[in-house]
């Protein structure tokens, strides 16, 4: 029996392997290793990481939106009357989820100030949750239909290119 344990445990402590680690996996000891357990599954792992807040994030897509006027055009096209774009895009999450939400609205009738304020609130809601809190009665595949053309419409927006003039 010492000779197997001996190899284990050398075996352990060069893995780094710990008792605490195994019962981690298995549903032991627990950790917060800086991830939001707050039950609402609202950690977005593909956010980039920043010191600034999450401020930051919302300026850079916005400030990517107004350096290509092409983009901005199609995105203050679907903004509601009286909105700018920096005031609807506070809260979103990156530009495709803000992107997306604006389609909903427009192609649904849906005003935006409500489809933000449910994918705001507390817990927040995904877009299709929203879709169905604000047209509970689109069935669900209505509801994953139009969320589905959407997020296609905002992908479709966010690959559009800036028209530059060739230098004479």
């Amino acid at each position: 029996m010492k000779k197997i344990l001996g190899p284990v445990f050398l075996l352990n402590c060069v893995l780094g392997l710990t008792p605490a680690s195994f019962a981690q996996d298995r549903g032991g000891i627990r950790q917060n290793h800086g991830i939001d357990h707050d039950g609402g599954g609202s950690h977005d792992r593909s956010q980039p990481k920043t010191t600034e807040g999450p401020d930051h994030v919302e300026a850079h897509f916005e400030a990517r939106i107004e350096r290509n006027p092409a983009l901005k055009s199609k995105v203050e096209s679907l903004l509601p009357a009286g909105e700018n774009l920096q005031t609807a895009a506070t809260g979103f999450k990156n530009e495709g989820q803000f992107i997306a939400a604006l389609h909903v609205s427009s192609n649904l009738g849906i005003p935006f100030d409500q489809l933000k304020a449910k994918m705001m609130s507390n817990p927040p809601m995904s877009l299709g949750q929203a879709i169905h809190a604000l047209k509970p009665a689109l069935s669900d595949k209505e509801v994953d239909t139009a969320t589905e053309t959407a997020e296609k419409e905002a992908k479709a927006d966010e690959k559009t290119k800036s028209v530059t003039k060739p230098l004479s």
